[in-house]
């Protein structure tokens, strides 16, 4: 009955956050809302920064080991081929449709209600819950700056649509901004240099280089170019063309390694939007993962980025809903994936 209720609760609360806009940036009002409940209703104590809000269970023992409980607050923007209002709450039988109601909304409020029901238990550990803001664009002003605020933080159970399989590693992400420079001339004449040409040579290596070091979990590296554009009008050579390159790293490399490689094997000038979102992930040996195993837990490997990236600790993922849903159209959450997560956490950390 205990855990019924706090499926109610979380529920309850995640069709309240589903109902106001939480698009990377804008959480502030979602924020708001996730305050005062956290506050009012689950009697915690809230520390804010920015739209970052966490709470650290009382009896902090600086002599114990202390494991972050993370789930963001934010969405993306609703894609177009919604035919529900990604902004309103919609119950239909098991489901619950709506914006951020997989990603990330039925994580965070499993986790919130797990840590609210474990905060005064007598653990072998510390226990920290963060609700974090930005995490769809790898924000400055999300779990990056917010981290040296909470104590030290020796482990991370990081919410995110799972299945409720533990996730003990996850692909790194380097975009990078090629740019290819030619010689107009008139495409009626033998004359110019035509970038686009250029660019295919480049373009070819990106699509057929394989990587020497495969993960047992994560498999190669993997490269691909997103987005091309070149040219002016039709008969005019052109001079330049740029194009994206998404690169998904494995834990064998550093995102800087895999930059001097590329750039040693490609003519274009090759420009990363960053490089600090490396792979992440945990040892399968560690007694959290242990744990998740003779529960019956899979670990696997994730080819999708979490604020994870950002830990310079341990991690894992596991949380309710599957990520195949994430970023889509009616997206949604099943009511018996929330009251399992919580009967799943409870087990877990208790």
């Amino acid at each position: 009955m205990v855990n019924e209720r706090m499926t109610e609760k979380a529920v309850e609360l995640l069709c309240r956050l589903i109902s106001i806009p939480r698009i990377s940036r804008e959480e502030e009002a979602a924020a708001d809302l996730l305050q005062d409940y956290m506050s009012r209703d689950l009697s915690l104590e809230v520390n804010r920064d920015g739209n970052n809000l966490w709470s650290v269970a009382p009896c902090f023992d600086a002599t114990k080991q202390t494991l972050l409980l993370n789930a963001h607050i934010d969405t993306v923007k609703p894609v177009a081929g919604w035919q529900r209002d990604p902004f309103t709450p919609t119950r239909e039988g098991e489901r619950i449709y709506g914006l951020g109601s997989n990603d990330d909304g039925a994580s965070l409020v499993c986790l919130l209600h797990v840590f609210a029901a474990l905060k005064d238990k007598s653990l072998p550990y510390n226990l920290v819950f963060l609700a974090s803001a930005e995490e769809e664009v790898s924000g400055k002003k999300g779990v990056e700056h917010v981290l040296p605020l909470l104590p030290k933080i020796d482990v991370a159970l990081v919410g995110e649509p799972t299945g409720m399989q533990p996730a003990i590693a996850e692909k790194g992400l380097m975009v990078l901004d090629v740019t290819v420079l030619g010689k107009s001339g008139h495409a009626a004449r033998n004359e110019g240099d035509n970038a686009i040409y250029r660019a295919m040579d480049d373009i070819a290596w990106f699509r057929s280089y394989k990587w020497e070091k495969e993960s047992p979990l994560l498999g190669p590296v993997k490269m691909t170019v997103t987005i091309i554009n070149a040219g002016t009008q039709h008969n005019v050579i052109p001079d330049t063309c740029t194009f994206t390159v998404d690169v998904r790293s494995n834990e064998c490399y550093i995102n800087r390694e895999l930059l001097d490689v590329i750039r040693r094997h490609v003519r274009s000038e090759v420009v990363p939007r960053s490089t600090r979102l490396g792979s992440s992930g945990i040892d399968i040996r560690h007694p959290l993962v242990q744990h998740i195993i003779e529960m019956g837990g899979k670990p696997f490997g994730s080819p999708t980025l979490s604020d994870q990236a950002l830990m310079p600790f341990p991690s894992f993922k596991m949380g309710p809903g599957q990520s195949s849903r994430s970023h889509t159209a009616d997206e949604f959450v099943e009511i018996r994936e929330i009251r399992d997560a919580i009967e799943k956490y409870l087990e877990l950390l208790s």
